[in-house]
């Protein structure tokens, strides 16, 4: 059975969607605003052909940040059975659109290259994509969703929009802003000496590389979350006086204790999960409504469980059915006592 998809938006993003879709036997259909951009889609491979979103099993909208709203009203009018984007603020996309057909999305991966010619098919591979299904979202379109994504490669964290907005603001936002800063403050010195930039080492050129991204996307992103992206930065500016009160005070051990922090944290970052581990899967009874699926993801999420795959069995009657899930078997039992403490009775096997 074939699998349509469609794509608004061909820059890099959308671009690279529709490569790896159509790599993992998709048929696509994207649409730009830009002519050339579609011209270029076609042309590189990224979508079969030019169209609307008429009876695409999803649409993926790949526009700027402030017009995702409009894109996602439009798909879902132009017929598309599932809707998701790839904003990177969600809570004010999701308190505008209160649709169970779209499952709000944001892929954490991207690239320095611009636009649909830097597009390439391993973009997600590995990289963490995050949905925010609302209350109304629908357990099936969230399936839907869910399974595209781990098709291409993606790992899926389900969290809500609030919780997504304050810790991209940490993770994303206000390390770009800073490398920002950084690369103008540099820059500033470059007029003074000449070599600086010259002098630049590893280490300035990887904490600085995201700068080199396209500004363009920038203002909307920091205007739709503003107010989390402030309180981080208020957060680093305080963290920076503290460095500076610590080295003024020509206090060795107080500074070396706050580097090894930061060392141990950054060499404890989640990396990727080895293939050959043992599985589990763990059945949970479930009412068969509206948000189940995207509440018990988004607790798997919140207590470190990473799902492999993930069923959910509707009932004939219609009233209840079961949400099947594969996770590390390390880590059932920490699932299954989460699942108890918030009133399921889920069981457990061996995958075989």
């Amino acid at each position: 059975m074939s699998k349509n998809a469609g794509i608004i938006g061909l820059g890099l993003i959308g671009g690279s969607i529709g490569i790896a879709l159509r790599e993992a036997g998709w048929f696509v259909v994207g649409q730009d605003i830009a002519p050339d951009q579609e011209a270029l889609a076609i042309e590189i491979g990224a979508v079969d052909a030019i169209g609307t979103m008429d009876n695409v099993d999803i649409a993926f909208v790949a526009t700027p940040v402030g017009s995702i709203v409009d894109a996602v009203l439009q798909a879902i009018e132009e017929g598309a059975q599932t809707v998701t984007d790839v904003g990177s603020v969600k809570g004010s996309i999701v308190q505008e659109i209160n649709n169970p057909k779209f499952v709000p999305g944001h892929p954490m991966a991207g690239s320095e290259q611009e636009g649909i010619r830097g597009a390439r098919g391993d973009l997600f591979r590995g990289a963490a994509w995050v949905l925010t299904p609302a209350e109304v979202t629908d357990d099936d379109h969230f399936a839907e969703v869910r399974a595209s994504i781990v098709e291409i490669g993606a790992d899926v964290v389900v969290i809500d929009a609030d919780s997504h907005d304050e810790l991209v603001a940490v993770v994303s936002h206000v390390p770009h802003l800073t490398a920002g800063a950084l690369m103008r403050i540099a820059d500033q010195h470059s007029q003074e000496h000449r070599p600086l930039l010259r002098l630049a080492a590893g280490g300035f050129r990887d904490m600085t590389r995201i700068a080199a991204g396209h500004p363009g996307i920038w203002p909307d992103i920091c205007i739709d979350n503003s107010e989390a992206i402030l309180s981080v930065i208020r957060e680093v500016i305080t963290a920076l006086e503290e460095t500076q009160r610590i080295i003024a005070a020509r206090d060795k051990e107080a500074l070396l204790s706050e580097l090894e922090k930061a060392r141990t944290a950054r060499i404890n970052l989640p990396t990727g999960v080895p293939d050959d581990i043992d599985l589990d899967v763990v059945r949970i009874p479930v009412l068969d409504q509206p948000g189940e699926l995207a509440s018990l993801t988004r607790l798997a999420t919140e207590i470190d469980v990473n799902i492999y795959d993930l069923e959910i069995a509707h009932s004939s009657e219609g009233e209840r059915g079961v949400v099947i899930m594969v996770v590390p078997a390390d880590k059932s039992e920490r699932l299954v006592g989460g699942l108890m403490a918030n009133g399921y009775r889920p069981s457990i096997r061996a995958m075989e």
